[in-house]
């Protein structure tokens, strides 16, 4: 009987593959492969320019990346393509693409090469802050109950707002748009050709909200008259359960990965929900926090309730039985990039390459020792906008407290420092909530990379934080839901039981620097407030020069 699967993360800028045997759960190989054409964020391919916060992608990329990496760990784990009994998926979402009436995307029609909104919109495309608001307002005028379901606030990284906006900016693609689709949802029907909605992506994205459903066609109307029918026709309103098989490869399936036709593909979930059973996650209290180019916070309870700043809630849509919320930070991975990028002397750099290490690694050691506190400096991580507690992509990041003395090294912790504090602000809005947090899991590739922001993260936390041994927990999750779509396991709880992955460390807390953080948090506190909060004039003043 066939006992091995294979996993595929779908990232923000590359997609990753784990090749696991289902009887010992020993991650046979692993591969990882940057998309071809990448994210466009400044221009398009034929050089015009993009509006600022955009994060375009050829949807080429999704499917051009499978069939290596397949093969890839196949020859590692010296096993053929017969060797496979499933495949599971996961991606980012909201990541979305408009489909012509064959089911094919837009911009590969040569009428809409050149038309930003015709592209794969990736989960961090924020040009839709104004859509988001216009949305937000009516449904906070209206009273519509499905708002509670997404902090009180829609983000503009929505299924929803994005619609809008090409309704707005681009309605020759509205017009020419057969079905939005998500992007893990479009995968699947390029693999299986059955169009099917994960309600992974519907729930949390797509303002399906658990116990209520779609906003209704009164709703959509007085947005936007051509919007009405919008549930049904251009978006589907099918909601598809996760854990169970969302159809078997076709021949167009086995051609793009090299798998036999009738291979089984598990139900596509979102990628940092995916990491939820690889960390053996089956209830309520774990609390799993995904460190990448984002932050994604997850927690799981059996009662609906209302968060304030969540992005959103499924029923479902990772396991039986349980409400999924979701926070988390818009930019992690990013904000620390950006400062290597963009603000890093040439001397660290130069020093970093003569030593054989990254910059990121040079920056630790030297910060990794200092007290904390003792750089005078606080941050706000809002570098990409605010994803939770205030949901506002225009929001901006600050500096606090620079000198001349000020070092590199000073303003790169102290970023670290500033994410730390607000994966707790988005911490205390679940338990504000009456959602307990027992235990913090940590998954994404910076977890497993820098033991200085794990200690960070655990003092500014004041709790332990396990960290599991699978450096690809998302990758391993998705192997989870293949073993159970392909029958390997009778339901999806065992093959979590028995495939989850082992705890590797455990970073606690140490008691005088959680106190001093203490403090330093409380301050934060007051510049998130402020900054973040009301008809702020300063910060309106700046996002309106920004968009000049």
């Amino acid at each position: 009987m066939k006992h091995h699967v294979i996993g595929i993360d779908f990232g923000t800028l590359s997609a990753r593959a784990l090749l696991l045997d289902t009887v010992t759960g020993e991650e046979k190989a692993s591969a990882v492969m940057d998309y071809p054409r990448g994210v466009m964020e400044r221009t398009m391919p034929d050089g015009r320019a993009l509006e600022r916060g955009s994060a375009l992608q050829d949807p080429a990329d999704f499917s051009d990346v499978l069939a290596p990496l397949i093969g890839r760990v196949l020859a590692d784990a010296s096993l053929t393509a017969g060797d496979v009994a499933g495949l599971g998926i996961d991606f980012t979402t909201c990541t979305m693409l408009p489909l012509d009436r064959n089911l094919r995307p837009l911009c590969h029609d040569p009428r809409f090469a050149s038309e930003p909104h015709a592209y794969v919109r990736l989960w961090k495309h924020r040009t839709a802050q104004p859509q988001a608001d216009a949305i937000t307002a009516l449904a906070r005028e209206r009273g519509e109950g499905w708002l509670s379901y997404y902090g009180g606030r829609i983000s503009a990284e929505w299924m929803l707002p994005k619609i809008l906006q090409t309704l707005d900016q681009a309605p020759e693609v509205f017009a020419a748009t057969y079905r939005f689709f998500e992007g893990g949802d479009y995968l699947s029907l390029l693999l299986t050709g059955k169009e099917s909605h994960s309600r992974s992506f519907t729930d949390l994205k797509a303002n399906h909200a658990p116990d209520i459903g779609f906003p209704s066609p009164d709703f959509l109307s007085a947005l936007h008259p051509a919007l009405a029918d919008l549930y049904g026709t251009r978006l589907s309103d099918r909601v598809d359960a996760v854990g169970r098989c969302a159809g078997r490869l076709n021949e167009q399936g086995a051609a793009l990965t090299s798998l036999p036709v009738g291979t089984p593909l598990a139900m596509p979930v979102l990628d940092a929900g995916a990491a939820m059973p690889a960390c053996g996650i089956t209830g309520e209290g774990d609390l799993l926090m995904i460190l990448g180019t984002s932050g994604v916070l997850q927690i799981n309870h059996r009662r609906c309730l209302p968060v304030s700043g969540i992005c959103g809630c499924m029923k479902e849509g990772l396991l039986p039985d349980y409400y999924t919320y979701e926070a988390g930070l818009s930019a992690i991975g990013d904000v620390f990039d950006w400062f290597v990028s963009s603000c890093l002397p040439a001397a660290y750099t130069d020093e970093a390459a003569r030593r054989g290490i990254s910059p990121h690694a040079y920056l630790t050691e030297l910060s990794q020792d200092e007290p904390v506190g003792a750089s005078g400096l606080l941050c706000l991580d809002w570098l990409c906008g605010n994803r939770s507690v205030l949901n506002d992509a225009d929001l901006s990041g600050m500096i606090l407290g620079l000198t001349l003395k000020t070092r590199p090294e000073q303003i790169y912790r102290a970023l670290i420092e500033a994410t730390a504090f607000g994966m707790k602000r988005a911490c205390a809005a679940y338990e504000e909530a009456g959602i307990p947090i027992r235990r913090i899991l940590a998954a994404g590739g910076i977890a497993h990379k820098n033991g200085m922001l794990m200690q960070i993260y655990a003092d500014v936390l004041g709790r332990e934080i396990l960290l599991p041994e699978s450096r690809q927990a998302s990758a391993r999750g998705c192997c989870i839901y293949a073993a159970r779509a392909a029958g390997l396991y009778p339901t999806l709880r065992a093959a979590i039981s028995a495939l989850a992955s082992p705890i590797r460390a455990v970073y606690r807390p140490i008691p005088d620097r959680a106190e001093a953080y203490g403090r330093l948090y409380r301050e934060y506190l007051r510049l998130h407030d402020y900054f973040g909060r009301g008809e702020n004039p300063i910060m309106k003043t700046l996002s309106a020069l920004r968009k000049q």
